[in-house]
């Protein structure tokens, strides 16, 4: 570009490299050759309004126009939409066939708008770069325009959708149709927000007739489970399923089939596919949340791909799209000429912001909750005296540990040691607060949290670190004195953490899982019934993500699978907070997301997400050259043999990379030539950065690198033992509970009539009492339809009312009558109707026993068996004998030769008297 170019000029060098990587052969005039290419842009065409700056031809017919303006204060690009309205609605000098100007383009140096003026209603909008003459050919070809076909979205069948689904698809239509570009989905954790993708997927792809849709996420392990929900989904309108219809891809490698409708990628991937480079899959593991900073770098820039097109993709959904990364990866959202769908439960501001504020669903997890969606939580706080005030160590003999290595060792302290809380599991170690808190949880988990069941309910603990997650898993194996498989850890350090995530799922073992980030937020584990926080969390969005874990429905058949003495359904959740996580203040983004400046981590990351700009090299390159300098000879001696090279040589090669000199001598190497071309030159470059980045692709070379100078030791404190203050539910508890007492006081007030003829039980003969349980279980079906199980009220009234209720180790469908009685007032205590049975039998055989009947021990495993059916029946009739269990005694006839002629006189007696 010539230094005395005008602006115009300019822009206009500009705008022909740009038509030129799209495909397009520009042409002069004069110079005219309609046949030299499938695309032709021919300068100054002149019209019946005047000369159109660019003609673009498609197959020798004039397709559309170009109206070329240079970049200028005040002046906006909108303002040439009628100028470029005008040419195309013009006649173009010397063209006889039929033809229709169809695309109209208004471009400057730094911006692109696109009209398509066969959408109805059409409208301008920013594309990346212009489209290519092959992609125009094919939108000629096609019947109509996606926008247009969007308009004509047919009714959705709504069988097996929920209210909350079908609003959302229903909104999202009608957002496609008024060609609104971003829409925003937000849904409660276990709404089914991946399903209600999946549905509108399937409908832009059949009659909104798109070619390819992209499914973003940030994680490989949300990549699979989004792969898995594709491939089960099946259509109501097709039998077969999503992957018999259309081509579904998970992509592994830089490779994009252009066969395939879906593509799930995560969002690093993209930009490496988009940059040319491999990405190292360990670069998709840990959410680029971790290491990304909103503030820290310019948007990572992306460069026009000729493979892979704007238009490549007509929709990209963008899953969990609250996570913070409109900043600094917006690029690669907007590179494409497309639609964008954002599915999230905790969105925040810049979420709606990046959204146009174009919310078609917001459903919070509090109506999910209400409609039984998701299930609610109990708090249960653990207190300690180290966890809430932290110790004090004077200056002694002590153990030391390396936190990466764990080797120990002992050392004298230079001074006395005050540390304060958060220091704990950090800067300080004190397996006793650790083993204070998992001994309570134990102590606990049978007796308050979870009185019915037989065994530990799948148990998500959240740790602070790796090393934490270690110190976790060991005492909680040697607390319940249980094996490896009983718990594990599920982190990214972990040797296939997918593995470890499954078996947490799908398999009896194991029954706690700890982590630190892995499972936090979007990874779907149902059977989740318990959360144990000891780490705190300052993120609100993040600690409802969290708290997301827990939330999800799980039928009693399917929970029964894995934790097989459950009874009910999975009606709750309980956090076990150890941190006072519940009760400290939250802000709308993570500390993380608020760094003031780039971190070593996140250039490294950077690098190995496929980043090689010279600002990212350079930078890293001077932190390493810092970072030699603050070594010692042993540091660098170790980091020569760590990393493969010396840090003076790392930082050397990063830099050369961008050196011309050295680049250019590269080139002679490489051609054995003196004077190396430019594509030459540039394929040299390319070579340099590849190997000067290389070790930064190796998950390991990065965390060494990263804590190379950190002082790793952590003093393990055996001195201070730690003891509970408090461990019970958290007063403010009340609230939750209050909202599941009132759904049922509403409940009864709905229901009274039948609830009346249910109050008779007690004195109504026995022989009615088997319509009154097949009315009660009828009743039972309806409450729980709600969300509301016995379980779950049992344990909302010994919490609200402990002094009135006696926890009780089982439930029946029969102590719904008791749970109803006293919320009516008719009974002060709440007693199971177990415990009422259990205690008339008891008194009634002691009468028995005590005239001049006793009964034998053969007799009494009949009245044993006839109290259980009891329990659980209200009452027992003599055809109820030849039924199980009694028909293993023998049935009806068993139990004559038993009791003899006084065998009906014994059942009438047991009617009246254990139910009295």
């Amino acid at each position: 570009m010539k230094k005395d170019m005008t602006p115009e000029e300019k822009a206009r060098c500009v705008i022909d490299d740009k038509l030129c990587q799209s495909g397009w052969v520009i042409q002069d005039l004069k110079r005219l050759n309609l046949t030299a290419s499938l695309g032709v842009a021919v300068r100054e065409f002149p019209t019946s309004t005047g000369e159109v700056d660019y003609a673009l031809f498609v197959d020798g017919k004039p397709v559309g126009v170009v109206e070329a303006k240079q970049s200028q204060a005040g002046q906006s690009i909108t303002d040439v939409e009628v100028q470029s309205g005008r040419y195309a609605n013009s006649t173009f000098k010397w063209v006889k066939n039929d033809y229709t100007i169809r695309f109209a383009y208004e471009a400057t140096d730094k911006l692109i708008r696109f009209t398509d003026y066969k959408d109805i209603k059409y409208r301008s909008r920013t594309v990346f770069s212009f489209h290519r003459p092959e992609t125009l050919f094919d939108l000629i070809q096609q019947p109509d325009t996606i926008r247009n076909n969007m308009k004509q979205f047919p009714l959705l069948d709504v069988k097996g959708f929920r209210k909350c689904q079908i609003n959302a698809i229903n909104n999202l239509d009608q957002s496609f149709a008024d060609n609104r570009p971003r829409a925003l989905v937000q849904m409660a954790t276990g709404a089914g927000k991946t399903f209600t993708a999946i549905t509108s997927a399937y409908r832009l792809l059949k009659y909104g007739k798109m070619k390819r849709i992209l499914f973003l996420v940030d994680t490989k392990g949300l990549g699979e489970q989004a792969e898995r929900e594709f491939l089960a989904y099946t259509p109501n309108d097709d039998p077969r399923s999503f992957s018999q219809i259309y081509g579904v891809r998970r992509l592994k490698s830089s490779y994009m089939p252009n066969d395939v409708q879906i593509c799930i990628s995560t969002i690093q991937r993209m930009y490496s596919i988009l940059k040319e480079e491999e990405l190292d899959e360990s670069a998709e593991e840990a959410p680029f949340v971790e290491y990304v900073t909103a503030e820290s770098k310019a948007p990572k820039e992306v460069a026009y791909n000729e493979k892979y097109p704007p238009e490549f993709f007509d929709c990209i959904i963008v899953d969990e799209c609250h996570r913070s990364i409109y900043n600094v990866w917006s690029q690669v959202l907007t590179y494409f000429d497309a639609f964008i769908i954002g599915l999230t439960a905790t969105p925040d501001n810049r979420t709606f912001a990046f959204f146009n504020e174009n919310i078609v669903s917001e459903y919070t997890r509090e109506q999910a909750i209400i409609d039984g969606v998701n299930v609610g939580e109990d708090v249960f706080l653990i207190e300690t005296e180290v966890g809430k005030n932290g110790a004090h160590l004077m200056k002694q003999m002590i153990e030391y540990r390396d936190r990466l290595s764990r080797a120990k060792r002992w050392r004298q302290m230079d001074e006395d040691v005050d540390y304060v809380p958060s220091q704990l599991d950090k800067k300080i170690v004190n397996p006793s607060q650790i083993r204070t808190v998992i001994r309570s949880f134990k102590e606990n988990v049978f007796t308050t949290l979870f009185p019915r069941r037989k065994e530990v309910p799948k148990t998500l603990i959240f740790a602070k670190t790796d090393s934490h997650a270690d110190d976790i898993v060991q005492i909680v194996r040697e607390e319940f004195g249980e094996g490896n498989d009983f718990c594990r850890k599920i982190t990214y350090a972990v040797d296939n953490p997918e593995s470890v995530l499954s078996s947490f799922r799908n398999d009896y073992n194991p029954r706690i899982a700890v982590t630190v980030d892995m499972i936090a937020t979007g990874t779907d584990v149902k059977p989740i019934e318990c959360l144990i926080f000891m780490r705190d969390v300052k993120s609100k969005n993040y600690f409802e993500q969290m708290k997301g874990r827990g939330t999800r429905v799980l039928s009693k058949e399917d929970l029964q699978k894995v934790t097989p003495s459950a009874t009910e359904n999975k009606d709750h959740f309980v956090i076990v907070d150890a941190v006072g996580v519940t009760k400290s203040r939250k802000s709308d983004t993570r500390p993380l997301e608020r760094k003031p400046t780039v971190s070593m981590k996140e250039l490294m990351m950077n690098v190995a997400l496929g980043v090689k700009d010279k600002d990212t090299l350079t930078s890293l390159a001077n932190r390493v050259i810092r970072l030699n300098s603050q070594m010692t000879q042993a540091e660098r001696e170790q980091f020569k043999e760590k990393v493969g090279a010396t840090a003076g040589c790392v930082a050397e090669r990063l830099l050369n990379a961008f050196d011309a000199d050295i680049i250019f001598e590269q080139a002679q190497k490489n051609t054995g030539v003196s004077e190396p071309t430019e594509e030459q030159i540039k394929v040299a470059q390319r070579e340099l950065v590849q190997a000067a980045v290389a070790p930064f692709h190796n998950p390991d070379i990065r965390d060494y690198i990263e804590n190379v100078r950190r002082n790793h030791d952590q003093i393990i404190d055996s001195v201070n033992l730690d003891s509970v203050i408090f461990a019970g539910f958290d007063v403010q508890q009340e609230k939750n509970v209050n909202k599941v007492i009132s759904s049922f006081h509403t409940f009864i007030e709905e229901n009274k009539g039948e609830i009346v003829a249910l109050r008779i039980i007690y004195d109504a003969a026995y022989k009615e009492r088997p319509m009154v349980i097949e009315k009660l279980k009828e009743l039972y079906e309806k409450l729980k339809s709600e969300g509301i199980t016995v379980e779950r009220l049992w344990d909302c009234y010994a919490i609200k009312q402990p002094d009135k209720v006696k926890r009780s180790a089982m439930t029946q469908i029969t102590d719904l009558i008791s749970i109803i009685r006293f919320e009516m007032g008719y009974a002060d205590t709440l007693t199971s109707f177990a415990d009422k049975v259990n205690y008339n039998f008891m008194q009634w055989t002691f009468k028995k026993n005590a005239g001049h009947i006793q009964f034998t021990e053969e007799q009494m495993d009949w009245l044993r068996l006839i109290k259980d059916h009891i329990v659980a029946s209200l009452s027992i009739l003599p055809e109820d004998l030849e039924l199980t269990p009694f028909d293993r005694k023998g049935g009806l006839l068993g139990f004559y030769d038993a009791f003899g002629d006084e065998y009906e006189k014994i059942l009438q007696e047991m009617n009246e008297e254990l139910v009295a």
